[in-house]
């Protein structure tokens, strides 16, 4: 029987960042990013794998990136994606599969609930839970994020929390140092929209919406 503390699966909606030891499988259907050492690493399609990756087996059926070993076989499938430094036992891969010793910029993504609550004209502090940025290769400090879309309210820093800001960065989220200001209007919604881009100009796509509630 398999030991099921020994099974980590990675949700859709879950991101993790840091090391992973001695697991005997680490199953990815959301985001990885760290040293990851286990027996078989599955990515299945729209996983992203991203770090030091030394493993028994692999199966990707999404995208697995870094310095990776492979002690076996590889199997990547048709709609799987492998780059970087790879190195493995044997290899096994589906017509429309990409193995590939090139390093590619990754373009960052945002993560977090989106989700925020503030009283009445007051101010509340947006965590790294509410929003934050991925990407791993790409620094905190060049990892920027552009406001837009503003209602019923106004980004600003702890620095100067009176000031509307249009841009802060991920560094400022870990430092807690980004804020959401309430305006005092009736309304018991409130909203901001947010791009993160990286230091090559790689953005997170459209912009996505961080939905306020006003108790």
């Amino acid at each position: 029987m398999e030991d099921p503390s020994r099974v980590l699966i990675i949700r859709e909606d879950t991101f993790l960042k840091g090391g992973v030891r001695n697991a005997r499988r680490i199953e990815v259907f959301g985001y990885i990013e760290g040293e990851i050492e286990g027996d078989m690493l599955v990515v299945q399609p729209g996983g992203r794998c991203f770090g030091r990756v030394n493993v028994a087996q692999a199966d990707v059926r999404g995208t697995l990136q870094g310095d990776v070993v492979v002690r076996q076989l590889i199997s990547i499938r048709e709609s799987g994606e492998v780059v970087g430094n790879v190195k493995y036992g044997k290899l096994a891969m589906e017509m429309g599969g990409q193995l590939s010793a090139e390093m590619r910029n990754i373009p960052p993504s945002i993560s977090g609930d989106l989700d925020l609550s503030v009283d009445k004209g007051k101010v509340v502090r947006i965590t790294l839970q509410d929003l934050s940025a991925l990407d791993p290769d790409d620094s905190a400090e060049n990892l920027t994020f552009t406001v837009s879309q503003v209602r019923n309210g106004f980004v600003v820093l702890a620095n100067d929390p009176v000031s509307p800001v249009g841009t802060f960065t991920q560094a400022d989220l870990e430092g807690g140092t980004v804020l959401f200001r309430h305006d005092g209007t009736d309304d018991p919604r409130a909203s901001f929209a947010v791009v993160v881009a990286d230091m090559s100009g790689a953005t997170s796509g459209a912009a996505q919406t961080v939905n306020v509630a006003v108790r």
